[in-house]
């Protein structure tokens, strides 16, 4: 075993990982990078299936954010946000209240609802360092803004089935995934669940398996939008609606990439707005191109999930690929009238009395703007779009396997089932590690990436050629068959 691995195993505590399993084989231990190869302590390359843990944007060692970087070390690495500001961070903050504008779009369904006012636009910037943080934030603005604007002295929340917001406490109680939060439930504070739109076992979808997406084949009429409207309507008649609805636009990671039906988004968002509930979207997965490559009206890419249906959030989380995947920080966008009710006189207290040591660091300021350029370069945007294009012709490969119940994409975010039957959707039991054995034969064949349970994820880093990405997917249809026969 290699020396490294043998510090590994004596002193580490690995994230997610059963640890017994883990001390019986020796690790992948990664050394360098390079674009979308990393490459282990014994020489052997392996193509980044997963943009390590989908935070790598845009590869690792990218040039630019290099430089970027070794520039701001000439000046300053950090230096305190608590009564100091810096160069960087309020550059950055102007980029990301810039990009997270939404132009208004043509509903393409008719709404009770047309009145409604707009949604006051995101104007103000709220650095940490991570998702849960970012999460942590909106979660306590909500629940101050309620108290101060609507009076409601014990505010509750709403959030997705299968929701995963995060590991502090106050991310942990607003998600839904009890295998995470059993084991801590006594310190977790009451968030009430609404159905998730998993259309291939949504109980209202009556279409029989086919083997495509299962969004575009369902046969339902909006039930699960039915299922939202309800439990807002049974929360405002005890009289203190909802002040929080939190979720992740577009498609649920954690859960096991479960993309929502365009518009369902727009739809939940508006009955949100209609009770006068605050909404938090979780962009932690989906921001940063990752779940659209569309171009905005002003020629300017989408780069955030909601900006595809039209949506105005009252505050988004933002974490994973700000700094292309090269440092931890993260952001929580705000929206003014949030903002104004923590003003006030200093003897009134209104501040909001939260923060972070490393809050709006410079370092992460500089790789994250060097970050936003990439991202918006013809040549990125170009070569995102057509990703896009060849994962979604090279992922029908994968029905050949008789174990692919359904391949779910949502831009460059996959996720492909796995299932025992493809007739009757019958799932792989969990202790049978489908999902880990496959990760691990294409581990073997040069390709990582990790699985949520039985769900196989590919979200390959923006520097993936088109030929690392069919080899990608032909490695995951031979690891199919060779683990599964």
């Amino acid at each position: 075993m290699h020396p490294i691995a043998k510090l590994d195993h004596k002193f580490l505590w690995h994230p997610f990982t059963q640890m017994k399993d883990w001390l019986t084989r020796e690790p992948i231990v990664i050394r360098s990078g390079k674009g979308s190869v990393l490459v282990d302590v014994k020489g052997r390359q392996y193509l980044d299936a997963n943009s390590s843990i989908w935070t790598n944007i845009h590869g690792h060692r990218n040039p630019k954010i290099d430089k970027a970087l070794r520039r701001q070390l000439e000046k300053i690495s950090h230096s305190s946000a608590l009564g100091l500001a810096s160069e960087p961070a309020p550059k950055l903050a102007a980029r990301l209240i810039t990009a997270a504008v939404t132009p208004a779009k043509k509903r393409n369904f008719p709404s009770p609802r047309a009145r409604l006012p707009s949604s006051p636009s995101l104007t103000k910037v709220f650095f940490s360092d991570d998702g849960s943080t970012a999460m942590e934030t909106g979660i306590k603005l909500a629940t101050e803004f309620a108290k101060r604007t609507r009076g409601i002295t014990k505010p509750r929340f709403l959030s997705l089935e299968g929701a995963y917001h995060g590991d502090s406490v106050g991310a942990s109680s607003m998600g839904h995934i009890q295998l995470f939060r059993r084991s801590c439930t006594s310190i977790l504070f009451k968030c009430d669940t609404v159905m998730s739109p998993y259309c291939y076992r949504c109980p209202f979808n009556k279409a029989k398996p086919e083997k495509a997406d299962a969004r575009s084949y369902r046969q339902c009429e909006w039930q699960c939008v039915d299922v939202v409207e309800r439990a807002f309507a049974r929360q405002n008649k005890k009289g203190a609606p909802y002040a929080l609805f939190a979720l992740e636009p577009l498609i649920q990671g954690a859960a096991g990439m479960i993309p929502q039906p365009e518009g369902w988004l727009s739809r939940v968002c508006e009955i949100a707005r209609h009770y006068g509930t605050l909404t938090l979207l979780d962009e932690v997965m989906t921001g940063f191109g990752r779940a659209t490559t569309k171009l905005l009206p002003n020629g300017r890419s989408e780069l955030f999930a909601f900006q595809r249906e039209g949506v105005t959030p009252d505050m988004v989380a933002l974490a994973k690929g700000m700094t292309g995947g090269y440092l931890p920080m993260a952001a929580t966008l705000i929206s003014q009238p949030i903002f104004d009710a923590f003003l006030g006189e200093y003897e009134e207290f209104k501040t909001f009395f939260h923060g972070h040591s490393y809050t709006a660091n410079q370092l992460g300021s500089a790789a994250a703007l060097a970050n936003l350029d990439l991202l918006e370069s013809p040549r990125v945007r170009k070569h995102r779009a057509t990703m896009e294009v060849e994962l979604q012709e090279g992922l029908n490969i994968l029905w050949k396997s008789p174990w692919v119940g359904d391949i779910r994409q949502v831009g460059l975010i996959v996720g492909v089932e796995l299932v025992k039957n493809q007739r009757d959707r019958t799932p792989f039991k969990l202790q049978d590690r489908v999902g880990i054995r496959v990760c691990e034969a294409m581990a073997k064949k040069g390709v990582l990436t990790r699985p949520i349970g039985n769900v196989i994820v590919l979200m390959p880093p923006f520097s993936t050629t088109v030929p690392q990405l069919h080899t990608m997917m032909t490695v995951l249809f031979e690891s199919l068959r060779e683990t599964l026969g």
